[in-house]
């Protein structure tokens, strides 16, 4: 069966960002993840998750200025040292927080900078955010998104985020596979979840078009739940999708597609 984490950055979106626990747990989910933690002292969002006996999955690093439509710096040649202080921070709301994987963003390309030197960048900062987690146990995660939703985003594709994996030799650095980035950039879904299924850690689910619940779209969500439980993948599945019309009258999705 598999196992749903409700994003907060995306459900619930009616009710202050702290009211959102609640309402996660009283819609029967076990785990919650989300973008950011950064607005609030980890202990505020500690307390949510023990009052509510909520897990917290997974959230990413500080992206840089995303109100100005920064989406990441890790392949910013001339940020380095932001990023450093950005992982750093990570780490401490990960312990804080209990949290074993976080993502980090790679960032769109900057303007004149060569994709050979963003892809350097990108790879040296990935060596050091997983070598700064790894004495936590915590992994570092990468996820590629598709390239209509976000333009100019450096990490587009499985194939070249699993290149990054194995260039960057890190034991805790490992995949993110978005079902809905992944089918609008490749498809060939169920074959490639199979394929690089021991690099994978995380999963999130959304359908397409329209970015709304599991069920309302092209992608055969019936199917591969099954075939998640199928493959023995054991990991979480973050909703993170926009509702269609209002976080819980949309979760008939849950048992509409997993019975």
């Amino acid at each position: 069966m598999p196992k749903f984490a409700a994003n907060l950055s995306m459900l619930y979106t009616e009710a202050p960002f702290l009211e959102r626990f609640a309402r996660a747990r009283q819609a029967g989910f076990d785990a919650v993840e989300f973008l950011f933690p950064y607005a609030f002292e980890p202990e505020q969002i500690a307390a949510q998750l023990r009052q509510h006996q909520l897990q917290l999955v997974l959230f990413n690093l500080p992206p840089g200025d995303w109100d100005a439509g920064e989406r990441g710096m890790a392949c910013h040649p001339d940020r380095v040292g932001e990023f450093h202080a950005s992982v750093a921070l990570a780490l401490r709301y990960a312990q804080a927080l209990g949290v074993k994987q976080v993502h980090c963003m790679a960032g769109k390309v900057p303007p004149g900078i060569p994709l050979e030197q963003a892809r350097a960048t990108y790879l040296a900062n990935l060596r050091h955010a997983a070598q700064t987690l790894a004495p936590a146990g915590i992994n570092l995660l990468i996820e590629p998104i598709n390239h209509y939703d976000m333009p100019g985003y450096f990490l587009n594709r499985s194939s070249q985020a699993l290149d990054l994996i194995r260039a960057a030799a890190c034991p805790n650095l490992f995949l993110q596979y978005d079902i809905y980035h992944m089918q609008r950039m490749e498809g060939e879904l169920s074959n490639t979840i199979q394929a690089h299924l021991p690099l994978i850690r995380h999963m999130q689910i959304a359908d397409t078009p329209g970015r709304h619940e599991p069920g309302t779209g092209e992608i055969n969500y019936r199917h591969l739940f099954a075939f998640l439980d199928q493959i023995g993948y054991d990991g979480w599945l973050g909703c993170e999708y926009h509702p269609a019309n209002g976080t819980d009258a949309g979760l008939g999705w849950r048992a509409a597609l997993t019975t």
